[in-house]
């Protein structure tokens, strides 16, 4: 299996090469060359095992022997999922009344579902950079649960370095305190004067520089890295396996999504023959929900702030992977596209592409502050005190709005335990947990960048800097 641009200005990337990369040199986003279709045969082969097991097939099926042999990939995920509260099956189905399903994707160290696929992630670094005995730096901007989960997987590893940026005042104090406690000196945090649309804008620069990114061993651990969204695939094999009877049968999955990386693996799924139909549930930031709805893919004047923090996003990137899927891999049209949304900040999908994209993500939805304070409280009483987050009631309230005939699943993104303050609002019982409370007597380190401040050059010296410390001596 050999990767592309989605741009088209590179071909015949290996794994590896993609796995240590951001975006394209044209500032595309990586992809693999063919999606492979799964037989029957093999699809009900699968509905037997277990999580790790389906990660397992699903990426041997795009990673060649050749780069890591079978063995080595064992060895890898079984080290992954070792800090979740159960590895052998680290997702749970909460099946509540009324056909409400929720899959439980928050039992890793982090809390978060993003917890599943950088365990990995920072297994693959940490695999191949020992084994050319090679440092890299991670830069990574967050809009919540990314940072904190990023930083958990490469926490205290030989090889790896990671830069966080932050928005400071817009994430939860808990998801602020889970990045800056940590202190161990591979460790790197910025704290933030901007939105997480504000601070994507010195990182895609740094990026956009390959010169620099080579000199410096750059690489990005967000949802633009295939290597997430190749994970992810298998939250949907699993889920669908647990809610089917027959294989074959639909089941539609819902899903809280702001960068859309999340429901650009569940696309690959369905285009690998899972039978699946997605839903985007979306936040009042709702270029996704306007780009599916109408094929208005353009800026809001702002982002807003909501209870899902993590989905308060303007710029859904991976809108252009699920475009590239819908034209069979048209590099030139994904391309033309994105090069007038880039300039005019908003584009028009062209109703084929879109009605491409409507036969896999079926639906979606706005969900507004008070209607997902509404929804954990509703789901709490009606199901003896069981506790969303915010971001997982997003996709609870389409559920309660639309309930179908074939079998829902929600995605649940984030433990409550993480949103007292959502909670709180709702009324509903707060969980007390020891291992969140201990954040607050904990020491934090973080730099900051102000408003004013020149965030690009600021970031380029810290990067330099760590880049200086592994230098080897001439």
């Amino acid at each position: 299996m050999k990767y592309i641009s989605s741009r088209g200005g590179e071909a015949g990337l290996s794994f590896e090469q993609v796995l240590f990369s951001g975006y394209a040199k044209d500032g595309g986003l990586y992809f693999p060359e063919v999606v492979p279709e799964l037989s029957r045969e093999t699809l009900e082969s699968w509905s037997i095992l277990s999580y790790p097991d389906i990660v397992n097939r699903v990426m041997r099926m795009y990673i060649e022997e050749t780069e890591i042999p079978s063995t080595d990939l064992d060895n890898i995920i079984s080290k992954s999922f070792m800090a979740f509260k159960n590895p052998d099956n680290p997702i749970e189905i909460a099946r509540l009344s009324n056909g409400l399903n929720v899959a439980e994707l928050f039992h890793g160290p982090t809390l978060a579902f993003k917890d599943l696929a950088l365990c990995v992630v920072g297994q693959l670094y940490e695999y191949f950079l020992d084994r050319a005995e090679k440092h890299m730096t991670v830069l990574i901007g967050t809009s919540g649960d990314t940072g904190s989960a990023a930083i958990n997987a490469v926490r205290g590893l030989k090889w790896v370095d990671v830069v966080v940026l932050l928005p400071q005042g817009r994430c939860t104090k808990i998801q602020e305190l889970q990045m800056t406690t940590v202190l161990e000196e591979n460790i790197h945090n910025f704290a933030v004067d901007g939105t997480s649309d504000d601070l994507d804008v010195p990182i895609k620069a740094v990026f956009a520089d390959p010169e620099y990114v080579a000199e410096n061993n750059l690489c990005s651990i967000n949802s633009i890295n295939w290597a997430r969204i190749l994970v992810q695939i298998s939250h949907y094999f699993y889920c669908y396996y647990q809610l089917t009877g027959r294989v074959g049968d639909q089941v539609e999955v819902i899903i809280p999504t702001g960068a859309c990386g999340n429901i650009a693996s569940g696309f690959v799924a369905r285009k690998m023959g899972l039978p699946i139909n997605l839903v985007a549930a979306v936040t009042p930031n709702d270029i996704v929900h306007r780009t599916l709805q109408t094929g208005d893919f353009s800026l809001s004047e702002k982002v807003l702030q909501t209870w899902a923090t993590a989905m308060d996003i303007q710029v859904p990137y991976n809108v252009e992977r699920m475009v590239l899927m819908a034209t069979e891999l048209n590099t030139s049209r994904v391309a033309e596209l994105m090069k007038i949304f880039e300039s005019d900040k908003q584009a028009k999908l062209p109703d084929e592409i879109l009605s491409k994209i409507r036969e896999v993500v079926v639906d979606s939805r706005v969900v507004y502050n008070d209607e997902m304070i509404a929804t954990v409280k509703r789901c709490s009483a009606e199901n003896n005190k069981y506790t969303l987050c915010p971001h997982t009631a997003v996709g609870v309230k389409y559920f309660y709005d639309n309930q179908k005939q074939v079998p829902q699943v929600v995605l649940a993104t984030a433990a409550p335990d993480k949103f007292p303050e959502a909670v709180a609002e709702a009324d509903v019982e707060k969980i007390e947990n020891p291992q969140i409370q201990k954040l607050f007597q904990m020491e934090t380190r973080y730099d900051e960048m102000r408003r004013g401040d020149d965030w690009e050059k600021i970031l380029r010296e810290k990067i330099q800097f760590i880049t200086s410390k592994y230098a080897k001596p001439v």
